[in-house]
């Protein structure tokens, strides 16, 4: 029996047969069309409707056009309920769940065809995704996406169960070397979201299953109707004066003035080396030699009339210079000629498609507004030349005239990738091998040198089978999407409509900040179809649309908090997170933790060693795997009725060392957890309570020496009874154990650094210091110098060769000294030996030490609290997180914001301690 059958998967449908469709039969998939587009129909007459939030700027007929029901809507989508009530699977408490952290490989799977069948500003590849749903699912289970984009979780989750017998029998292999079990394939159900309808309108072309090979026929017959309809703007002739050719592409250049004599400059022209084919810094004028570089010319501008405002335009100067062209097989390049002018002037004296959009660019709101503006471009259909403009729009109306509605969805889907590619964005590039798609990537862009590609180029050229159309059939051949199993919505990851604790994993791919700015992107292309992104609440930092940190953090929290409340309790959410800004990441964490979940991992893939590290401190520029969970029920019970307790806390340490991965290693070596560190699970248990608005059982000093008596010790790590066998077993098949990698920057960093320095080696004052010195040359500039000797005083022990020698210098000795061995602890030449070393606590006397720092570091913070300071320029962090710590335990929230009010923003927003002890300081005083 197939996945589909086992699943209760639908098998591929026809139009000629019953269909089954949310618990509903339908006599054909047009009936089930039908009768949902008229659900949505009526639907979208509903004024409230419209206003959930995340709705797109559209009109009604725009989105039905869109959308195809109930599997996809280019609104949010009416019918998730149904699709989760129909195929979900309900809570069960008394089902047991465990699953491990699993780390993503991003780099895995971007060369791959079906990957590159459509492309998006930013993608996680579905081969990439594939593993994560394996491991955190069964077959049937839920998955949900509220960020999609181009939809590659949903084809993961598909993938599943369609993926061929070689790629599972590959993922099995790697698996089993690695010890885990073998994955339970079958597909997965899916729900996608996405702000941006130009985002899941791309999801619905991957996720929901079409005919191929209709496809491919209607993709022809529309490309050969535009040929015979517009061909002949595309015609030129050879240079023997008498053989057609067809045009592949023309080069436009930007026309400039020399600022010296004013005479034209064609920058192509001039500044283009005919041998290397790349442009020249210097170049001299053509009518006075002066020398001119890019920067010295002076724009040119033409008035022309706008073809559908009727009014006055002020754009750029361009002209075509020369085209590349075919004659049969054989590929020609020359200048433009008074006859490939005269085509121009014709194109250009046509009456305007009404097909072609005319949205005005939000400029003042478009963070590159300013590189459009300027050059004259303020609407859509001023980025496209006439005969791009004719032959765009002759290509949009012919798919949109198909019958079939899956066969319609796909060809549009395949036209619209050529809306970038044939506007003015694409750049003229003679290096490269192709001219196809020569835009910036996240930008708005119009150089001084333009190529204007024919549509039989970009899209599909019969004598070149390597072109866009033929790669695309090969991809979805066969089909990866199963019917009736992934349901698309367009509307926001903040109010998505289905009950709380249906879905069984989320994997997700949120915006990085201020690093793309989707909605402006998707403008253009969404101008095509007539729905627009409601941008009030993109989840981005974008100074123009008046959006900082503080407001992104905030709009993901709600997204966050979403998630939290359709997820199972106890199940998984993946993170994939990129941004080398330590304020976005903290913000993402905060957002994360004040939403309800707990992080238990954070890797990043060494791509040199292919093996994923431990992220503990900052973000670096690589992509981010956060595993995140969903507290039980049984941990949440504890905290419901808004009062913390001993107890409590133990029990949120229980269920976290129960979620963290009990060995992570590769080959012969192994990984120091971070999580499982005496220091990171206090911060967890302080973090879980202060973003539960609770004040905190546990001094720090109490929590490390209750934690040493509640649970077992390893290298430095806990672990619960049951799981230190299964650590000693694997710690056995390893020869060295690696440290987290430090970046000494402050004090904390500098505790851990000597804490790994002495944790294995005691040593002398005289020994470390050379080697901190080296290590702490990269101090940030607002930390507080803390010397070595304070940090020995306040956080280690001193051996002075009085009384016997301390467990921990004498297992250093007797093992690296032979001469030492074997002999008793108040050995004289052990003691010698010994004298002046500094060492590492045990767990009860380190909470002796830290009671003695913890109250050294508070008489600072009072400093900083009746400083007369306007802003803190160098302090001691330590001193402020301890000082914010004990104020929230007193409720002195007013006193939280005062003093963060006096440090630097920047170090407010990358310091997740103190950004999380603010945001619900303000918090709890707006809440009285």
């Amino acid at each position: 029996m197939s996945n589909q059958q086992d699943l209760g998967f639908e098998e591929p449908q026809t139009n000629d047969g019953p269909v089954e469709c949310l618990g509903m039969t339908f006599e054909s998939d047009d009936a089930r069309r039908g009768h949902f587009l008229g659900l949505l129909r009526e639907k979208l007459q509903d004024p409230e409707f419209r206003k959930t939030p995340g709705f797109p700027n559209g009109s009604d007929d725009a989105i039905l056009r869109m959308s195809d029901p109930p599997y996809y809507t280019a609104c949010p989508n009416p019918f998730l309920e149904d699709f989760v009530r129909v195929y979900g699977k309900g809570y069960d408490p008394s089902e047991r769940y465990e699953r491990e952290p699993f780390a993503v490989d991003v780099s895995v799977g971007k060369t791959d065809q079906l990957y590159k069948a459509h492309g998006y500003h930013t993608k996680v590849p579905h081969l990439a995704i594939v593993p994560s749903v394996l491991h955190y699912t069964r077959p049937g289970d839920v998955v949900l996406d509220g960020f999609c984009g181009s939809g590659m979780t949903g084809l993961a989750a598909q993938w599943c169960g369609t993926a061929p017998a070689s790629y599972r029998q590959w993922v099995d292999a790697e698996w089993k070397a690695s010890g885990h079990v073998k994955p339970e394939w079958g597909g997965r159900r899916v729900i996608l979201n996405d702000l941006g309808p130009a985002a899941s309108f791309i999801a619905s072309g991957y996720n929901l299953p079409f005919d191929v090979s209709r496809f491919e026929r209607e993709a022809q017959r529309v490309l050969g109707e535009l040929e015979d309809e517009l061909g002949w703007m595309y015609e030129c002739v050879h240079t023997d004066g008498k053989t057609k050719g067809r045009i592949n592409f023309t080069v436009w250049s930007e026309v400039f003035s020399c600022p010296q004599c004013a005479g034209e400059v064609n920058f192509l022209e001039e500044a283009l080396d005919e041998d290397t084919k790349k442009t020249r810094s210097e170049f001299p004028c053509p009518h006075c030699g002066v020398e001119l570089n890019k920067d010295r010319l002076e724009r040119s501008f033409e008035t022309r009339l706008d073809p559908i405002t009727g009014e006055a335009w002020k754009r750029i100067e361009l002209r075509a210079v020369r085209i590349n062209y075919n004659v049969g097989a054989t590929t020609h390049e020359r200048p433009i000629t008074d006859a490939d002018r005269a085509v121009l002037d014709r194109i250009d004296g046509l009456p305007y498609p009404a097909e072609v959009p005319r949205a005005a660019f939000p400029i003042a709101d478009m963070y590159h507004g300013s590189r459009l503006e300027p050059k004259g471009f303020s609407r859509a259909h001023h980025l496209f030349l006439p005969r791009a403009a004719h032959a765009l729009a002759a290509l949009w109306r012919k798919a949109h005239a198909i019958g079939d509605p899956g066969t319609r969805r796909m060809v549009v889907w395949f036209v619209e990738q050529a809306i970038w590619g044939m506007s003015v964005l694409a750049r003229y590039a003679p290096t490269h091998y192709s001219q196809v798609n020569q835009y910036l990537n996240g930008v708005y862009y119009v150089g001084s040198q333009i190529v204007d590609v024919s549509p039989w180029y970009i899209l599909y050229d019969e004598a070149k089978r390597t072109s866009k159309l033929p790669r695309l059939v090969k991809s979805f051949t066969p089909m990866p999407a199963i019917p009736g199993s992934a349901m698309v919505q367009t509307g926001d990851c903040a109010s998505i409509p289905i009950p709380s604790k249906s879905i069984d994993y989320i994997f997700t791919d949120p915006p990085f900040g201020e690093n793309i700015y989707y909605a402006d992107l998707n403008f253009l292309v969404e101008a095509w179809h007539g729905v627009m992104t409601a941008t009030a609440n993109e989840a981005i930092v974008d100074q123009a649309k008046k959006k900082g940190v503080h407001e992104y953090q905030e709009l993901m929290r709600r997204c966050f908090e979403e998630y939290h409340r359709v997820l199972k309790p106890g199940r998984w959410m993946t993170v994939v997170f990129s941004n080398s800004s330590n304020g976005i990441w903290r913000a993402i964490q905060e957002a994360m933790g004040t939403a309800g979940f707990v992080v238990a991992d954070v890797r990043t893939l060494d791509k040199k060693q292919g093996s994923y590290r431990q992220v503990t401190s900052s973000a670096v520029k690589q992509d981010l795997v956060i595993s995140a969970y969903k507290p039980t029920e049984a941990l949440t019970h504890r905290f419901e009725l808004g009062h913390s307790t001993a107890e409590g806390a133990w029990a949120f340490v229980k269920e976290h060392l129960g979620n963290v991965p009990i060995f992570v290693g590769r080959a012969s070596e192994g990984d120091v957890v971070a999580e499982r560190t005496a220091q990171m699970l206090l911060d967890r248990m302080t973090a879980f309570h202060v973003q539960r608005r609770l004040s905190v059982p546990l001094s720090g000093p109490e929590f490390l020496q209750g934690l040493a008596q509640r649970f077992p010790e390893r290298d430095g790590m806990y672990f619960l009874p049951d799981q230190v066998a299964d650590y000693d077993r694997k710690r056995t098949s390893i020869s060295e154990l690696r440290q987290l990698s430090l970046f000494v920057n402050d004090e904390a960093s500098a505790i851990q650094w000597v804490r790994q320095q002495l944790h294995d080696k005691p040593q002398t004052f005289q020994d470390l210091t050379p080697q901190y010195m080296r290590e702490v040359q990269a101090w940030a500039k607002h930390e507080e110098t803390v010397e070595l000797k304070t940090i020995l005083e306040q956080s280690f022990l001193h051996y002075d060769g009085r009384g016997p020698v301390p467990s921990q210098i004498h297992r250093y000795l007797s093992t690296n000294y032979k001469d030492l061995r074997n002999l008793a602890k108040d050995d004289p030449r052990l003691v010698e030996k010994a004298r002046d070393r500094w060492y590492v606590p045990d767990p009860s006397k380190q909470a002796e030490r830290e009671v003695i720092r913890e109250k050294s570091l508070l008489r600072e913070f009072e400093e900083y609290k009746t400083s007369k300071q306007r802003k803190l320029k160098v302090f001691r962090t330590e001193a402020v997180r301890a000082g914010f710590k004990a104020c929230w335990q007193e409720r002195a929230y007013d006193t939280i914001i005062k003093v963060a009010e006096k440090l630097p923003e920047a170090v407010l927003q990358e310091d997740e301690k103190l950004l999380m002890y603010y945001d619900n300081a303000l918090t709890r005083l707006g809440d009285d």
